[in-house]
């Protein structure tokens, strides 16, 4: 009996997590999750109708039925190909004292089938074990007009550099294997769905976005229209001989402060409070202290908190970034930096 949320799961957990468990359920995915509920809490929508393809335990779903207000949901449908995941979302809806009925619903197809054969969402959730690719077509083309997409890909050795060419094949660009490779793989992420979003006149913008532990997650905001869908494309590029990418925003600053707000999971204030800070500067990348000082021979460094401050007086915007320990986020030039650290130091 595991307990996430305000949720009571019976599943067997593996030391492991793979493919291969009876059921799928991931205890380092809870931040995962609980990120899903507090956005949806947080943004101005209710009677939301929720698909989720890959349900595994369904532990995602009987969270969003306990913990997101009252109002929100219109309908939820749970799905899963495997017939023990199935048994197992029945039982966790038994267990946690919710019925199924015309509004909540568990099917028992293939995602892509789930998805075509629906009427539509104005949620969906996409968290799969590897790449998100087999699935994106068909949840791109059911999200509804203002409907959030949410995306997790865990095959964060491609698009970090790992693999190069499995990168050019999934994902059509170039990764970076360096200390800007987290961010710049999560904007190659992005880009290859707005792509997919392209073909129907959708326009899929980046709300709240973020790399953790073993994988990249970001959520879209659904907008149709051809105008919208270029000027999305419009905003792919090149970044430092990697790309083509997204070069836009990775979040909507006004729904993450709210987030940050509205949160009150003490575990998880640290790299909202993080992501808060740095939505603000719309920049592409970050600088690694440790990594300048060593290219500029720099022997004395001074602390990430005293040199964001020096940053901000020079009338400079700067925070942390949760992609990497001990960098910064600004819109200072390089050499300039390079000078404040050489002078604190």
């Amino acid at each position: 009996m595991i307990k996430e949320g305000k949720a009571v799961l019976d599943v067997k957990t593996e030391k492991i997590v793979s493919k291969k468990m009876d059921v799928f359920y991931n205890p380092v995915m809870k931040f995962n999750r609980d990120i899903s509920v507090l956005l949806l809490n947080c943004i101005d929508k209710r009677n939301l109708q929720i698909g989720l393809p890959l349900a595994g335990s369904g532990i995602r779903g009987v969270r969003f039925l306990l913990e997101l207000r009252k109002g929100k949901i219109k309908s939820i449908r749970f799905n899963d190909y495997d017939k023990k995941a199935v048994n197992s979302i029945k039982k966790n809806l038994k267990l946690n004292k919710i019925k199924l009925n015309k509004k909540i619903i568990v099917e028992n197809k293939d995602a892509n089938l789930f998805l075509l054969e629906s009427h539509g969402f104005d949620y969906i959730d996409i968290d799969p074990f590897g790449s998100p690719n087999p699935y994106l077509d068909s949840s791109v083309r059911r999200i509804s007009r203002e409907g959030i997409l949410a995306v997790t890909a865990t095959d964060t050795a491609a698009l970090t550099g790992t693999y190069i060419k499995t990168c050019l094949r999934k994902y059509w660009a170039v990764p970076l294997k360096n200390e800007l490779m987290h961010e710049i793989g999560l904007r190659i992420l992005i880009r290859k769905i707005q792509l997919i979003g392209a073909q129907y006149e959708k326009a899929l913008i980046p709300i709240f976005s973020y790399f953790k532990d073993h994988y990249f997650r970001v959520f879209f905001r659904c907008e149709k229209g051809r105008k919208k869908a270029d000027s999305v494309l419009e905003q792919h590029g090149m970044f430092d001989n990697a790309g083509p990418l997204w070069l836009g925003g990775l979040w909507d600053k006004r729904l993450v402060n709210l987030m940050e707000k509205k949160n009150d999971i003490e575990e998880n204030k640290k790299i909202l409070r993080i992501i808060k800070e740095e939505s603000r500067i719309d920049v592409v990348g970050f600088y690694d202290i440790t990594k300048l000082a060593k290219k500029y021979k720099i022997k004395v460094l001074p602390k990430q908190d005293e040199l964001i401050a020096k940053i901000k007086k020079k009338g400079f915007k700067a925070s942390p970034t949760h992609f990497r320990e001990n960098s910064v986020r600004s819109d200072v030039k390089e050499k300039e930096f390079v000078g404040l650290v050489k002078v604190m130091g």
